[in-house]
């Protein structure tokens, strides 16, 4: 599809309200001139976390204790409020860089959720959000006492989703494997962690109580698992087979891809990353699934949504662009599919088609605009001269960047 010229957006407070011919506008309508700009729809992001930066760790040996920091930032009443409002300028920052709409997938507490509500109630400036509030894990799993509660049996694990459910959340998360993070072990970055029957438990009574699952996945025996026992959504991803395809297919689940997090492990010299010696080689390794796992999908008519982990070290509130471009290099699509990714196709997988995710008659006025062409240079989309989200217009958005973060980046871009 090529751009569209000589055309309107009319836009009624938060809904488009038609598409039309420049020449057909209204007289009573405000014209915005793009000036040659771009218009599209606002970016889609399905895997976020909002309670860390991105800020990498100081030193290999400096590594951040997640469980401290959670502990830390729900230790009183006032730290409390204090990181909530650290939390909304990460919100903020995610708007502003063309992000319209987010789905956290573990965070603190319920702060995730009371910041979705306080977007919807005008009070804060943010995307859409979909959210998961804290995750599950077990002992020893995936993020265990930080983003997500430990559960160590079936009755357990029933009583967080219901404990989590109170919290008013859109999803459930489970953290099923261990993941590049939290692993030492060169070569096993995602060993099963939750047992089959914990997982069984936790989607038995989540789809009772009307929620899908999304589950942290970087391994195959934890894909297995996973899809053999209710989860609706693969967070990573890694190598399949045709029995795993047959049940992705059978659960109607989907892959969401996410490149973001793993590239600084396996590609960055260790000096830069500060990783463990171990996490280099199982960073490759996670690439190297998700490559597998979402060819697979796209070639099985298995939906394929796009996250960024933002949050994980070195992936920051305003990078989510730079996922397009590794879903781009990694999984070989045109520049077209992976905009339709990011926009309609999460949008698809999150059930908010109808709202959002392309530019339509009844939507909402969910919109970017980027000075050049991203059908032609995905890199376009890193400055955003305009964000327009419920049909309110940030003009000239700025956020704080982190250069050095970006420059590494840029160099193993």
């Amino acid at each position: 599809m090529e751009p569209l010229t000589g055309t309107a957006v009319l836009t009624d407070g938060e809904i488009i309200e038609n598409l039309v011919k420049d020449y057909e506008v209204p007289s009573e309508y405000e014209i915005v001139d793009l000036q040659g700009g771009y218009l599209l729809p606002g970016l889609i992001n399905l895997h976020a976390h909002l309670a860390t930066s991105g800020k990498p760790p100081e030193s290999s040996e400096k590594q951040t204790d997640y469980t401290k920091l959670y502990q830390l930032l729900t230790s009183g009443t006032l730290i409390r409020a204090g990181a909530k409002k650290v939390l909304e300028g990460y919100l903020k920052t995610e708007l502003l860089s063309g992000v319209t709409t987010i789905r956290t997938v573990g965070g603190v507490l319920d702060f995730d959720a009371r910041l979705r509500d306080e977007v919807n109630q005008g009070k804060l400036t943010g995307p859409r959000m979909y959210v998961s509030n804290m995750a599950i894990s077990v002992p020893g799993g995936h993020f265990a006492g930080s983003i997500a509660t430990v559960s160590s049996s079936v009755e357990e694990v029933v009583a967080d989703v219901r404990k989590i459910a109170e919290t008013h959340p859109d999803l459930i998360k489970l953290m099923i494997t261990g993941g590049v993070m939290d692993s030492s072990d060169e070569g096993e970055p995602g060993v099963l962690r939750m047992p089959a029957e914990y997982v069984k438990a936790a989607c038995e009574e989540a789809h009772k109580l009307g929620f899908k699952v999304a589950a942290h996945v970087e391994g195959t025996e934890g894909l297995r698992t996973a899809l053999e026992n209710g989860v609706d959504s693969i967070e990573h991803g890694a190598h399949t087979d045709p029995e795993i395809v047959r049940l992705f297919q059978e659960r109607g689940a989907v892959e969401v891809c996410t490149f973001s997090p793993f590239i600084p492990y396996a590609l960055f010299d260790i000096s830069e990353s500060h990783c463990v010696p171990a996490a280099v080689k199982n960073g490759q390794i996670v690439i190297d699934g998700i490559v597998e796992c979402t060819k697979t999908c796209l070639a099985n008519g298995i939906p394929v949504g796009l996250g960024s982990d933002v949050g994980c070290p070195f992936i920051v509130h305003y990078n989510f662009w730079r996922e397009l471009c590794y879903f781009r290099k990694y999984i070989g699509v045109s520049n077209r599919e992976t905009l339709y990714t990011a926009t309609l196709n999460n949008a698809k997988i999150l059930g908010a088609d109808h709202i959002t995710g392309s530019i339509e008659k009844g939507k909402s006025a969910d919109m970017i605009i980027v000075r050049r062409n991203p059908l032609e240079d995905l890199r376009a989309l890193r400055d955003v001269s305009m964000v327009i989200f419920r049909g309110k217009q940030h003009r000239k958005p700025k956020v704080k960047k982190m250069k050095e973060i970006d420059t590494l980046l840029d160099k193993y871009m």
